[in-house]
């Protein structure tokens, strides 16, 4: 799975481990979660950037409530909230030349999605061409535990939201285009948005 990750969107299990020097509200925020149909790991918080920590701060975007804004050179997601607070998420985004801006809306949502790869990227890599017809969900799976299609004037843009347990990628740009988010924060997000969000990419 080491090649599909240069593909773009792959995740790296992780074991349980002690993290005393972190907040207890951390720690708690990105334990394992052992009920999900794959049970998700733990994510070693030394290997994710304090600043990428899920938390509520001041709404940069001007976005109404409810929008979803990446912005791509901060690598920040944001999710506009009532009362001129934002939940702000650390992202990892796509790689100079597999990136995607605009406006548009999060028309599908799935848990632990399947992963198919398209065309161009089983044609640029051969690691992706096992996987043409699809590869099922699980914590091996590029998706991570939860995706959001995002669709553009009601076509599929192929970009989506996603997560990973490669806590190591968050505040990179390190992808094919998708955004991407560690499976704990991406499962928070999903519980939070329907079908229909609007969304900007900047």
């Amino acid at each position: 799975m080491s090649a599909l990750a240069l593909a773009g969107c792959a995740t790296v299990p992780q074991q349980t481990i002690a993290q005393p020097s972190f907040d207890r509200a951390y720690v708690e925020m990105y334990a394992a979660l052992p009920y999900e149909k794959f049970p998700v790991p733990a994510v070693d918080l030394t290997r994710l950037k304090p600043s990428h920590f899920r938390q509520y701060v001041a709404d940069p975007t001007g976005e109404r409530p409810g929008t979803i804004v990446v912005d791509t050179a901060a690598r920040y997601l944001y999710l506009v909230q009532e009362g001129g607070q934002a939940l702000r998420y650390g992202v990892g985004i796509g790689r100079d030349g597999f990136t995607w801006s605009g406006r548009a809306e999060i028309a599908r949502k799935a848990q632990w999605p399947t992963w198919t790869p398209p065309p161009e990227m089983v044609a640029r890599d051969p690691n992706a061409a096992p996987w043409a017809k699809g590869m099922p969900g699980g914590l091996d799976n590029p998706l991570g535990a939860r995706a959001m299609y995002i669709y553009q004037n009601g076509r599929d843009t192929i970009y989506r939201l996603h997560g990973t347990n490669d806590p190591g990628t968050i505040g990179e740009a390190v992808s094919s285009g998708c955004v991407r988010l560690i499976n704990q924060d991406i499962i928070d997000l999903y519980g939070r948005v329907p079908v229909g969000t609007p969304i900007l990419v900047k």
